[in-house]
């Protein structure tokens, strides 16, 4: 199964970016993490398929109303073969 890891830039701390992202996650059966970098950054792991992973990129993009999505940088991540996703 195909996996991501994204680094999503802008007002993404303090505005319930991951959990917006667990919801989605859920909704869309990928299974993987979100967490806070130093940085004001938000990092996602993402695992699941190729279609769910189109859907869930299109929706980090967008992100929950108060945050501001800058840009999101998406590169291969080893299959991690986790189950389930979490809030780091």
């Amino acid at each position: 199964m195909p996996a991501y890891r994204y680094v999503v830039q802008g007002r993404v701390q303090g505005v319930g970016y991951r959990y917006f992202v667990l919801r989605q996650a859920d909704a869309l059966g990928v299974s993987g993490f979100a967490r806070n970098r130093p940085d004001g950054a938000v990092e996602v792991l993402a695992e699941g398929s190729d279609a769910a992973l189109a859907d869930f990129e299109a929706r980090l993009r967008e992100g929950p109303a108060f945050a501001e999505v800058a840009g999101v940088e998406r590169e291969a991540s080893p299959d991690r073969g986790s189950s389930g996703f979490h809030i780091r």
